[in-house]
């Protein structure tokens, strides 16, 4: 049997789809209740919402999950590319090196924000 290193990619991919499916729908619905009036006015204001990232466990946690969902987007994106026709092996690569290294950028990106916001 063959080592791969497919895991690597998948775990992050298959993490960052979960979290997407179960907790972006919920912020969702939340921002329409905003939008429709349904919530208290200042639910969502801006220092309430500054207050949560001062916990550095939330700050993390939200850092992570937007981190998958980034990986999980770049892997999608790639996917897509595939589906629509980039299939030779020079184009496919540079395919999913675009898409892996913006995913790292966004995930570079969490990491100088976490360490302005700590």
């Amino acid at each position: 049997m063959t080592r791969s290193n497919k895991p690597l990619i998948w775990l992050p991919f298959a993490a960052g789809g979960m979290l997407a499916a179960l907790l972006f729908p919920a912020f969702a619905l939340v921002l329409l209740l905003d939008a429709l009036g349904l919530l208290p006015a200042d639910a969502l204001a801006f220092e309430r919402m500054r207050r949560l990232t001062d916990t550095p466990v939330l700050l993390l946690a939200l850092a992570v999950i937007l981190a998958l969902a980034f990986w999980h987007a770049g892997h999608r994106l790639r996917m897509a590319g595939q589906d629509l026709g980039v299939r030779r092996a020079g184009p496919r690569r540079l395919l999913a090196r675009l898409c892996y290294l913006l995913a790292s950028a966004g995930c570079l990106a969490l990491v100088l924000a976490v360490i302005v916001l700590l």
